[in-house]
């Protein structure tokens, strides 16, 4: 596999929790993308993480609470949470997030991708 292009085809799913998957959608040692699936009602619960995170809508709308403020995004919306800052999604409707880290989630990497 390539180091400079990521096939979706070749990137496997992984069950993040009832009505989640996410995909890596690319990544290295400071830089992660992920995409991630939520059926309608699904719930991203309120959590934290010394990484930064980046998230766009690609598609559905979703509640997202950062910090304590609450907002519905829809398609083409982001939010950014600072790292250690508490933050959730509820999907409103069934949906895609874009999630970009720094650095990237060694959580999320299966051993052999390390």
């Amino acid at each position: 596999m390539s180091s400079a292009f990521i096939m979706t085809a070749d990137s496997p799913w992984v069950e993040t929790g009832p009505g989640m998957r996410r995909q890596i959608l690319g990544h290295g040692p400071d830089l992660m993308m992920v995409r991630v699936d939520f059926e309608d009602k699904a719930l991203g619960p309120l959590h934290h993480h010394p990484h930064r995170q980046v998230t766009w809508v690609a598609a559905g709308r979703f509640e997202v609470t950062v910090g304590g403020e609450k907002r519905t995004l829809r398609t083409g919306d982001s939010f950014l949470a600072a790292k250690d800052v508490e933050h959730s999604v509820l999907a409103l409707e069934a949906g895609t997030l874009i999630d970009v880290f720094t650095p990237a989630r060694e959580d999320f990497l299966a051993p052999a991708a390390r």
